[in-house]
């Protein structure tokens, strides 16, 4: 595909500069209404925008200092298997308020022993009625606490094999039975929480899909997941760049440390690379494809460039970067800093938080065993005692 941009007087950026000219400050309801929250969407929900024209209106609207709502998971994830495999009663009950942020989602499907083999999960589903009784566990469940609805996979056949008998929900996150539990974090902050289902009951429209079909559609999540993940910001599409951090140093005067400018470099590469695989995943999505184990490239590129982001920024701070003082602390004082003297902001719980990146979503490892499994087409791989594959080993 032609990667240059249409220029300043292009009709379609002067389309998108006359709608903000009338919206100066839209909410996120009106972005939504407009197509500008998800613009490669299908009509309504978006635009059916083409590559070239979804950039256009992230560029137009970053420049006219416009945010998205901020609901990562529904957006991101939830939004796309609701579009692939929703009913259109469905779409329309939960699309237009996920779109706007005006109901936050969270994702129900990693537990204490199905985290990177996820289809070994053991929360079930039984249905009573018209009714589904769900019990079980879920753990790292980010925004739980703040969140409207979740997307849930609970095991609704106790004999199917491993990958089948799975169904994919819609679970409102105030239900009776559903106890919310946050994980303290090295941070300090809560993003992450264990999840309790004791006879949660769902009724029968929650259902995504068809019952015990909700494996392919957990893969679409997932891909669109690990899509997501690696998307924009640093953590996980959100906080700062590497082209932030890049901006930061170049404000701040520069450094002679030729080691230290070395890596900075390698962080100007690496953006670009990810920024053209970015458009290949677009364009893949305008063409009607879901996001395949490509996915998992990019998001082992990004997980390892938001850490290393974080780790040049903490070493450009110098002395000053041991210290994490909040700028608030009467005590303290504020005495931490950002690279090279800048204002501490988010840099010192950006390198923190970063350890998580190679592990949320789906570790490093297994995503290098999906790479050389499903692209390279190498063997599966061996666990070394019982001379089985590893999901074999697994299972027994």
């Amino acid at each position: 595909m032609d990667f240059e941009l249409p220029p300043d007087d292009d009709p379609r950026r002067t389309e998108v500069r006359a709608w903000l000219a009338a919206n100066p400050d839209p909410s996120g309801e009106v972005l939504a209404e407009a197509g500008y929250v998800a613009p490669h969407w299908p009509r309504p929900w978006g635009l059916d925008a083409d590559p070239i024209q979804q950039i256009i209106i992230d560029e137009e609207l970053k420049r006219a200092g416009v945010r998205r709502p901020q609901n990562q998971i529904g957006i991101g994830w939830a939004g796309p298997t609701i579009v692939h495999a929703g009913t259109p009663e469905q779409q329309a009950r939960y699309l237009p308020k996920l779109l706007s942020g005006e109901e936050v989602w969270c994702q129900l499907f990693s537990e204490p022993e199905a985290g990177s083999d996820l289809a070994n999960l053991g929360t079930r589903a039984v249905l009573d009625g018209d009714e589904w009784v769900i019990n079980g566990q879920k753990i790292w469940t980010s925004l739980a606490q703040f969140s409207k609805f979740g997307i849930l996979i609970a095991r609704t056949d106790a004999d199917a094999p491993k990958h089948a008998g799975i169904t994919y929900f819609v679970c409102p996150m105030d239900a009776p039975g559903l106890e919310i539990r946050p994980i303290v974090e090295m941070t300090g902050g809560q993003t992450f929480n264990e999840v309790f289902f004791t006879d949660v009951r769902l009724p029968a429209d929650h259902v995504i899909g068809e019952v015990n079909k909700g494996w392919g559609l957990a893969k679409v999540t997932l891909g669109n997941e690990r899509v997501s993940l690696s998307a924009g910001g640093a953590l996980w599409g959100l906080g700062p760049t590497g082209g932030d951090l890049l901006d930061l140093v170049r404000t701040q005067g520069g450094t002679a440390d030729p080691e230290l400018r070395q890596r900075l470099a390698r962080i100007h590469t690496t953006e670009e690379i990810l920024r053209m695989i970015r458009l290949r995943s677009v364009s893949a999505r305008i063409r009607g494809e879901q996001p395949g184990p490509e996915a998992s490239i990019r998001k082992v590129m990004a997980d390892e460039h938001g850490q290393a982001i974080m780790d040049l920024a903490k070493d450009l701070a110098g002395a000053a970067g041991m210290l994490a003082a909040d700028p608030g602390d009467p005590v303290a004082g504020g005495l931490g800093a950002g690279p090279l003297g800048a204002e501490l902001k988010l840099w010192n719980f950006g390198f923190l938080f970063a350890a998580a990146l190679t592990i949320g979503g789906g570790t490093g490892e297994v995503q290098r065993n999906i790479l050389g499994e499903r692209v390279l087409g190498l063997p599966h791989e061996l666990d070394v005692e019982s001379g089985k594959t590893w999901s074999e080993a697994r299972r027994g």
